[in-house]
């Protein structure tokens, strides 16, 4: 009688099973590849369809042009091409999305963690964060962009300086919503049995949060920052929309917006392509993070 071998399965890893999970979202995948396309579009996009500096006199001859072989997306009033200003104006919105995010994420999840595993901090920082929750986020901005920009530009200069307050005070006014949730996942983390077996045995807070704490929040941490990125991408786009963002020399798409909104009436693709690629970049961020929020949940991995 001969013995059969039976082959033992190969252990799948966490991320084959989140990836798994991730691929059955369609709505994830779709917007996966539309981020990637637009990342691409803005980042590799100068290396094939790089800028040529017209003179004053043929400019002034092409501007205001519609799509063409020479300008696929047009011309603007200064006969500047669309498509290059498109590119350098996305890589400065995706810039501003994902390090305010970054901020936001930061500032968030340490107020979170401290305000769930400490009991005599939860108050007053739970109170802050209704603070925060109860103020007008655009009229605050507005209010911080046009009391410092002045004095921050003079001494990074006017670009970098638009660019770290916008940047700081989108996120320093952004992290409520993932502070709350890590206070949650906190709480109940704390009273499980491996944070009891190390509280017990004399491990000292800092080491129980870097150790046990930390590593099981990042799932929601993930999350809330797939969909931070998208609301500080709006949030930008708004407040250059208004025409208190970045300068009018350094492009981003709400600064295009705002620029064609002029001119609609005569040449609407200048507000047409501008919004479609913010239109595509939050909804693309927002299937990820559904994904993510899917596969991220052992409950739902199985099924």
């Amino acid at each position: 009688m001969s013995k059969q071998s039976t082959a033992i399965p190969k252990a799948q890893s966490q991320f084959g099973a989140v990836w798994r999970q991730f691929r059955v979202h369609r709505g994830a995948v779709f917007g996966l590849v539309v981020l990637g396309i637009l990342a691409g579009f803005v980042i590799f996009g100068p290396l094939f369809w790089p800028e040529v500096k017209l003179k004053v006199a043929e400019a002034l001859k092409v501007k205001n042009q519609g799509p063409s072989m020479r300008f696929p997306l047009g011309t603007d009033q200064l006969g500047r091409d669309m498509m290059v200003r498109m590119m350098a104006a996305g890589k400065v919105s995706l810039a501003v999305g994902f390090v305010a995010m970054i901020i936001a994420i930061f500032v968030g999840t340490s107020i979170g963690v401290l305000a769930g595993y400490f009991k005599r901090l939860d108050g007053p920082l739970m109170r802050l964060t209704d603070l925060f929750l109860s103020l007008p986020l655009i009229p605050l901005l507005l209010v911080m962009v046009m009391l410092f920009r002045d004095k921050v530009a003079s001494i990074m200069g006017p670009e970098l300086g638009a660019f770290l307050l916008i940047v700081f005070a989108i996120g320093i006014t952004s992290w409520m919503q993932a502070a709350r949730i890590v206070r949650g996942e906190v709480l109940a983390l704390k009273e499980r049995e491996y944070v009891l077996a190390a509280r017990s045995i004399g491990a000292p807070a800092r080491r129980v949060i870097l150790r046990h704490i930390l590593p099981n929040v990042v799932s929601p941490v993930m999350v809330a920052a797939t969909l931070g990125v998208a609301e500080a991408i709006i949030t930008e786009s708004v407040l250059s929309f208004l025409g208190l963002g970045f300068p009018p020399d350094f492009p981003t798409w709400g600064r295009l917006l705002f620029d064609g909104l002029q001119y609609l009436q005569l040449y609407p693709e200048r507000v047409i392509w501008p919004g479609l690629a913010i239109s595509l970049t939050v909804l693309s961020v927002n299937y990820i993070g559904d994904g993510l929020r899917d596969a991220l949940d052992p409950r739902t991995r199985g099924r």
